[in-house]
């Protein structure tokens, strides 16, 4: 996705990724008394049957250097596969044993269970279980090899081909996120609460009719051709203008029921599209096998350009006679973004990007089991200045829908935001799971926020009903249409009582902003929470993902 990939190349042979697999599906480590811990792994492909002493796999992953007489497995044994085999997946020991718990509770962990009994043939459900009790009680930090420490059986073997398969389908983000989302849907459920009965529905249609244009813009600083879809009403207004921001392959469709419900309520509209990582882009031949040009790293500066490009046009269409004139609010903007469009709002609200950090991540830790998110962010790793100001001052709030976020803002680019940002995660976000691009970026926000958790929502589970899906989906399941209404009339009045907030109507949409309203609308299927923080048990843990 950039050079940087070129340089830094992901293990691509099947050895390799068995053991990058079998370090993600086996990612708990431990320590536990010598009598029991097991010596020696088998790998078992086929015919193929190879054992290999775990001390030695121990002292590989540790020195990066391989003993002499396990030279013969050097095209397998790889740097890259070493660091796989130490890498931790970290968690605070007050919250371990909850992890685990909330784990082995979830239908994922039950599955992950269920796989890692196919892929470890003598294993049982009680030494599996044991073994992950064991290292959480014991270790501040689960891996690989200490997995295979762990397990109760001198000699532990893994079917190669059943442990890829539970790398293809799992990452450790995504089910830190899924264990975390049932965590959260208990503790951020506010009891008690009275019943909600609201005067009037923020979800449902407004009184004005909508009026849409569209209009492409040419920035020939930049040789950009920019089009613009504007929703507007009759009726005068000086609400906030809103700019949504599309994700990585999509169009300025995406949300455009969410643009027809506020234009409806009197907010004007632009649902812009960024040429260089819209459909077109990513749908031309030539670049099916070059990922540079798939997402060129300057994407990353050039969408909040758009965006405030965008705004310096319709600042000259506010002044001049015309449909639009007086509708176009561009000194209080509010970004709603979707994937690397909430990246593109985050940038332009606030957020300072810090490449330094992008890099180190990406030179040291990305590996063959992260998640789509994290690879894509790294498509920016080549730019070559350490930390970037895409602020626009205009842009007075942001929503971010399933953003995409992991290293890009490093540790402390999201507290130089200082006015009102709105995320949203879906527990079971393949794409960009919640842990790492949703919930530890709101924990670093310092000021006005809120946190819209959907237990089980996936990536695309907020989109237009009505938009033509990619052959994405028919690798990640994606939970949409129907069993998604009720988000999606969330997401409606949730943010036009955000927008409102701007407006001398704020306090009559206030308790739109409440977990009373968000948790009106949740079902058995797809619990809904509003937050405007997280509990204090889990900061710990969190915090500790980020060092």
């Amino acid at each position: 996705m950039s050079s940087w990939f070129r340089k830094h190349p992901p293990p691509i042979s099947f050895l390799n990724g068995l053991l990058c697999s079998f370090t993600l599906a086996l990612g708990w480590g431990v320590s536990i008394p010598l009598a029991t811990a097991a010596e020696t792994v088998t790998i078992r492909l086929g015919v193929f049957q190879q054992s290999l002493a775990i001390a030695d796999l121990e002292k590989f992953a540790k020195s990066g250097k391989l003993p002499e007489h396990l030279q013969l497995y050097s095209f397998v044994l790889t740097p890259e596969v070493g660091k796989l085999l130490e890498r931790r997946l970290e968690l605070d020991p007050a919250f371990a044993d909850k992890f685990v718990e909330e784990l082995l509770r979830s239908p994922q962990g039950r599955q992950l269970i269920t796989s890692l009994r196919t892929a470890i043939p003598d294993s049982t459900i009680e030494t599996i279980q044991s073994a992950l009790y064991l290292s959480v009680r014991q270790v501040n930090g689960l891996s690989a090899i200490g997995f295979l420490r762990a397990y109760p059986q001198k000699n532990i073997t893994v079917d190669a081909t059943s442990a890829l398969q539970i790398a293809l389908e799992l990452n450790a983000n995504k089910l830190q996120s899924q264990v975390l989302g049932l965590f959260l849907e208990r503790q951020l459920l506010v009891k008690n609460h009275p019943l909600f009965q609201p005067t009037f529905d923020p979800a449902s249609k407004g009184k004005n009719a909508v009026e849409q244009q569209t209009l492409t813009l040419q920035d020939r600083e930049r040789n950009r051709s920019i089009p613009v879809d504007i929703y507007s009403s009759q009726s005068y207004t000086a609400a906030p203008l809103v700019v949504i921001s599309h994700g990585f392959g999509a169009n300025r469709q995406f949300l455009s029921y969410l643009a027809h419900h506020l234009a409806s309520h009197g907010i004007t509209v632009a649902a812009i599209e960024h040429p260089g990582s819209n459909s077109v882009a990513i749908s031309r031949p030539e670049n099916y096998m070059n990922l540079a040009q798939l997402l060129p790293a300057t994407e990353f500066i050039e969408r909040p350009k758009d965006v405030s490009f965008l705004l310096n046009e319709l600042e000259k269409l506010n002044t001049q006679s015309g449909q639009l004139q007086g509708k176009l609010n561009t000194n209080q903007v509010t970004v709603i973004g979707h994937s690397l469009g909430g990246y593109t709002a985050l940038a332009l609200v606030g957020g300072e990007v810090n490449l330094k950090e992008l890099q180190q991540f990406c030179t040291t830790s990305l590996s063959f089991g992260e998640s789509p998110g994290d690879w894509l962010q790294c498509a920016a790793a080549s730019l070559k200045e350490n930390k970037l100001d895409l602020q626009d001052r205009r842009v007075q709030s942001a929503i971010a829908l399933n953003p995409l976020v992991g290293r890009l803002f490093g540790t402390n680019g999201l507290t130089k935001i200082a006015n009102p940002v709105l995320i949203l995660a879906g527990t079971e976000d393949v794409l960009t799971p919640a842990l790492t691009h949703q919930i530890i970026p709101f924990n670093q926000l310092q000021g006005s926020k809120y946190l819209l958790t959907a237990i089980g929502g996936t990536h695309l589970s907020i989109h237009d009903p009505a938009y033509p899906m990619s052959g994405a989906t028919a690798i990640v399941r994606e939970k949409r249409g129907e069993e998604t209404h009720s988000l999606r009339q969330l997401i409606r009045g949730v943010t036009l009582a955000f927008i409102k907030q701007h407006t001398p109507q704020a306090q009559i949409y206030q308790p739109f902003l409440t977990p009373a309203y968000a948790q009106s609308l949740s079902t058995v299927a797809l619990p809904l929470r509003l937050n405007s923080d997280l509990p204090e048990n889990i900061k710990p843990w969190l915090s500790s993902l980020t060092k």
